[in-house]
């Protein structure tokens, strides 16, 4: 039987269809958003498999090439690994969720959401986030949800709830909200430097928008929903298992351990510390606790972080709670690229490499927008694993490494030139060289430093930071901790964080591991990542360089940009590509026009771009008297000799022209593949240019 349920949502119908599609799943749902069409569902296995001490969720967001009426492109056509846009997507559908699933909870959950068809104004990753959702709330699965999610935009200073596809071209602000019925479970946003009380009031009103997706959900779980299974497999350890290793452990010795300020003096000494706890169970010959052992010591240690966080405000490195580590900023590290910045906070230090190109090299996205997009700056982030110390070999990027790029690319894009301005694609490459937290605002400050020292001009530096979160038996009581490192944020409820410049936010992703967080929480850690975003900037990274350099790099390529009438394209391409490709034989360039007359211009040095330019223009301006043109010469004739101004334009300069003296012979003052410069004197009846060099010539 189909049951079928209708909310509008910002306008909008929202329907959702149950016991139409995929009934085995243990969740399953045809939600449909305007014309944005989602078909979700949630599976879990019967039991735990053998070994797994921790909740193996996995959230897949499936993009569907036929659901914007197209083929794939590429010799197979079909779909192939997931675009960066469906990992992306994948991340945030996870990260309100996965908190409200139970602790002990071992069984294995999948949760897929498939685009089957697409209306750019309704869209689908938050109608997916909705969908999953759904799903699993009226599935036997045990959660503690409903959760809903919205999109808000901000248009000409007004907050939208779910903006259309016009509305977000225009929109200063990207922000997704995700809540339960009490509390914000997840932030995720890009803004154009956005004060932080607007940030508060954009969210605030995406989480009461939520409340009426919360409402929606819980009356078809009421309806329809499935008897949720608590009868599962559940993962504990026993009290007296746990009783025995802090017995053994004993509290001084894991303190000593903890408060160690060296992330790997620290690890050697927890380690020689659990093998102890090891060694000793194994001389009682006791099997069961011994296969606890290693659970109860993390938990023993995650007890002992956190409440010296909370009740003593004591941090395992010593800091104070609103205190950042030991910063450092560096540019021109690295020879030959075009710029390099390193920023090291603590133990944490990233490099990144600035590397500019022509707008021809910019990545071309096609997804599910329907739109081509040319995307002209590109950040990407590497985690080998010897910045953990580990003896591994470096792998492919998975999904947390395309996640951080994400987030350093969408806090920096704010702050670029336009593409008027600095015609240039950008790809910056962060490498992560040592990682003890907050290695993704890291690359936020140093690739603002590598931009810098580029000499691109961004409107205002970016700096990254990240506010942690220790919380008592409720919300009500808590500690935020500026600058988290990797033991805090391991153990700890939350890790929000936030980059932008002085002037404002532009960017956020908050992760969690609580149900949910309150005003006095979300409003707290926005006070202290501005705090910490503004010393950052001012005493450290402008102290490593004060402003964008004035010049490129000579390693660079020098790009200019120009504009012609579009009805002399064809002139500038000439017959068969004839024209221009004597202008890039001439002159080296890569030359890239476009339909609107813009042309971009790239060579390796400014008298090459100068030459370029000059070419071209004298191709795509009518020739008028008094014109002055640096020409070659292509042939002498025994009156004078013709003078190409520009490919397929040419003029004679007759020999009484050629010099104030008298000539007796051409060929005693020009030959054949001289460059002189020459002026129009006159443009006769049948279009015929004659030239003249001598009244550019001091008498």
């Amino acid at each position: 039987m189909v049951k079928t349920y209708k909310m509008e949502l910002a306008g909008r119908e929202l329907k959702v269809e149950i016991g139409k599609m995929a009934e085995l799943a243990n969740g399953a749902a045809l939600v449909t958003y305007g014309q944005t069409c989602i078909l979700a569902t949630a599976v879990a296995s019967d039991k735990p498999k053998d070994g797994v001490d921790f909740f193996p969720l996995s959230v897949n967001y499936e993009e569907k090439i036929y659901s914007i009426g197209k083929i794939p492109g590429g010799f197979l056509k079909r779909e192939g690994r997931p675009s960066d846009k469906a990992v992306l997507t994948s991340r945030v559908i996870d990260r309100p969720l996965r908190p409200l699933f139970p602790k002990d909870y071992r069984n294995d959950v999948v949760i897929t959401t498939t685009v089957m068809s697409v209306e750019q104004d309704c869209s689908p990753e938050i109608t997916s986030m909705i969908a999953a959702s759904l799903v699993v709330d009226i599935s036997e699965i045990p959660f503690n949800g409903p959760v809903g999610s919205v999109f808000v935009g901000l248009v000409d200073g007004e907050i939208i709830i779910n903006p259309t596809m016009d509305q977000r071209m225009k929109s200063d602000l990207a922000l997704t909200v995700s809540s339960s019925k009490d509390k914000v479970m997840m932030i995720e946003a890009g803004a154009n430097e956005v004060s932080e009380e607007v940030m508060l009031e954009a969210i605030y009103k995406g989480h009461e928008a939520n409340q009426k997706i919360v409402e929606f959900i819980t009356a078809i779980k009421e309806d329809c929903g499935k008897p949720k299974n608590y009868d599962y497999d559940k993962h504990y350890i026993p009290e007296d298992a746990y009783k025995r290793v802090c017995d053994i452990v004993g509290k001084p010795a894991m303190e000593g351990a903890i408060f160690t300020t060296d992330k790997l003096a620290r690890g050697a000494k927890l380690e020689e510390l659990l093998q102890n706890v090891k060694a000793i169970i194994e001389e009682e010959d006791n099997e069961e606790l011994l296969a606890y052992a290693e659970e109860a010591f993390y938990k023993f240690e995650k007890r002992i972080v956190r409440d010296s966080i909370l009740y003593d405000h004591k941090r395992p490195d010593g800091r104070a709670l609103d205190q950042m580590r030991e910063l450092h900023a560096e540019v021109d590290l690295i020879p030959r690229v075009h710029g390099s910045g390193m920023f090291t906070r603590g133990q944490t230090q990233v490099l990144t490499i600035t590397t500019l190109a022509p707008l021809s090299e910019a990545q071309i996205i096609d997804g599910l927008d329907e739109l081509e997009v040319l995307k002209r700056y590109m950040h990407h982030y590497n985690f080998p694993p010897f910045s953990v110390g580990e003896a591994k070999p470096p792998r492919s990027v998975g999904r947390r490494e395309i996640g951080h790029g994400a987030l350093a690319e969408r806090a920096l894009i704010p702050v670029l030139p336009s593409e008027e301005e600095f015609p240039y694609a950008m790809r910056l490459v962060s490498e992560v060289l040592s990682s003890n937290g907050s290695t993704s605002q890291a690359s936020i400050c140093g690739s603002t430093l590598a931009l810098m020292a580029a000499g691109v001009p961004i409107k205002a530096p970016v700096a990254g930071i990240s506010v942690g979160l220790v919380t008592g038996e409720t919300t009500d009581e808590f500690v935020l901790l500026t600058d988290i490192q990797g033991l805090e944020d391991f153990f700890g409820d939350m890790d929000f964080k936030v980059g932008g410049s002085k002037n404002g936010i532009t960017a956020i992703q908050m992760d969690m591991k609580i149900d949910g967080l309150t005003p006095e929480i979300i409003e707290g850690a926005l006070d202290q990542t501005k705090k910490a975003r503004e010393y950052i900037i001012d005493e450290v990274m402008l102290k490593a360089i004060s402003s964008h350099r004035q010049s490129l790099s000579e390693y660079a390529p020098f790009i200019t940009q120009i504009r012609v009438n579009p009805d002399k394209i064809s002139e500038i391409i000439g017959q068969k590509g004839k024209t221009i490709n004597k202008i890039i034989e001439e002159t080296g360039a890569k030359i890239d026009i476009e339909d609107d007359g813009r042309i971009a211009i790239c060579t390796n040095n400014e008298a090459s771009a100068k030459r370029t330019v000059e070419i071209i223009e004298g191709i795509a301006k009518d020739l008028e008297v008094g014109q002055v043109f640096l020409g070659k010469v292509v042939k002498i004739i025994k009156i004078g000799a013709f003078v190409e101004l520009a490919p397929g334009k040419e003029g004679l300069v007759h020999i009484s022209q050629i010099a104030h003296n008298r000539v007796e012979n051409v060929e005693d003052v020009l030959k054949v593949g001289d460059n002189i410069e020459v002026k129009i004197i006159e443009i006769d009846k049948q279009g015929r240019v004659n030239l003249s060099r001598k009244v550019l010539l001091p008498k």
